[in-house]
């Protein structure tokens, strides 16, 4: 079974390359269906699952990043935000997180995106891992056209995102999600079309399998 993992700064399409490698290697698409396992696993709300999830706004990796305020009580000397009457760590769902990953890594296949999925799934036989980046000028302009935003807009949304997401993978596995070394393969999608991407993305996981 195929398995890539992508890693997607804000303004590289990632959510747009993920799907379309999924369809070219007929596996799933795995992103929005990670939380809702998790919470079905804790037995906690999705809302919940969320709270704690790298790529929901808002989630873990904002508080971390210091990008936002939510009611937090502090957990083994970080400020953590447990929603609801929650008492779970974000401990718990990160490792119910890396669970559902594997699961799914082993049992069918798929595209997972974020979730730091290069780093959970490093030794997983035939997984190919990618890293979507381009420079910040060039991501912004791009999230300025796709959202209708003004240049300060768009910096803000670029930049509160990748502080979020890479203090996520920072807090709980002690890496840089930018080191090219956890990786295959980087691209640059801002300059490389997306169908190239994606046709890049097919061809080299087909060769690892």
């Amino acid at each position: 079974m195929r398995v890539v993992t992508i890693s997607a700064t804000y303004g590289t399409a990632g959510s747009v390359i993920g799907p379309a490698v999924a369809e070219r290697l007929g596996v799933p698409f795995v992103d929005r269906a990670i939380p809702g396992a998790v919470a079905e696993e804790l037995g906690c709300t999705l809302e919940e699952a969320l709270a704690h999830d790298d790529r929901s706004e808002h989630g873990l990796g904002w508080l971390l990043s210091g990008a936002v305020r939510l009611p937090t009580a502090t957990f083994g000397g970080v400020d953590v935000y447990l929603p609801g009457s929650m008492p779970l760590p974000p401990e718990d769902f990160v490792t119910h997180t890396e669970g559902v990953v594997r699961q799914i890594a082993l049992e069918q296949g798929g595209v997972i995106l974020g979730r730091a999925g290069a780093l959970v799934l490093a030794d997983h036989p035939g997984a190919l891992h990618v890293r979507l980046d381009a420079p910040q000028s060039r991501r912004i302009l791009r999230t300025a056209e796709a959202g209708g935003l003004d240049a300060r807009q768009a910096r803000r949304l670029v930049e509160d995102n990748d502080r979020a997401r890479a203090a996520y993978v920072r807090h709980f596995y002690r890496a840089d999600p930018s080191s090219p070394v956890l990786y295959h393969m980087v691209l640059d999608s801002t300059s490389i079309p997306v169908d190239a991407c994606v046709e890049l993305i097919v061809t080299a996981s087909t060769a690892l399998c």
